[in-house]
């Protein structure tokens, strides 16, 4: 009896892990689809985005940023970038590495 109580409890134990790693693997595939979908995830590290922008307009970051914005994968490394009296804008896509914008700075946001 000892033996049978024994497979028993195993059989249950196992029947627990095949069920626990079958509700994993159900939830994390449409888990991970739904965050892929709701944001993109940056490919580019700052640093990288850094010297994308600083190639673009050379000179002194004021400010930086990771957003939201309209236009490329919809997630920007955005830089205010001032190189003597001229501040620009640049925006570069945080996926492809894109240079999405370079315009003079206007104060508009």
């Amino acid at each position: 009896m000892k033996y049978v109580g024994f497979l028993a409890g195993s059989a249950l134990a196992v029947a627990t892990v095949i069920s626990a790693s079958a509700l994993a693997s159900n939830a994390t595939p449409a888990v991970a689809a739904t965050a892929r979908v709701a944001k993109p995830q940056a490919r580019l590290s700052v640093a990288q985005a850094r010297k994308v922008a600083l190639n673009a307009y050379p000179g002194k970051i004021l400010s930086e940023e990771l957003e939201h914005e309209k236009g490329g994968s919809g997630l920007r490394y955005s830089f205010d970038i001032r190189h003597g009296k001229v501040i620009h804008e640049v925006g570069v896509d945080a996926v492809t590495g894109k240079v999405l914008e370079n315009d003079v700075d206007k104060g508009n946001d």
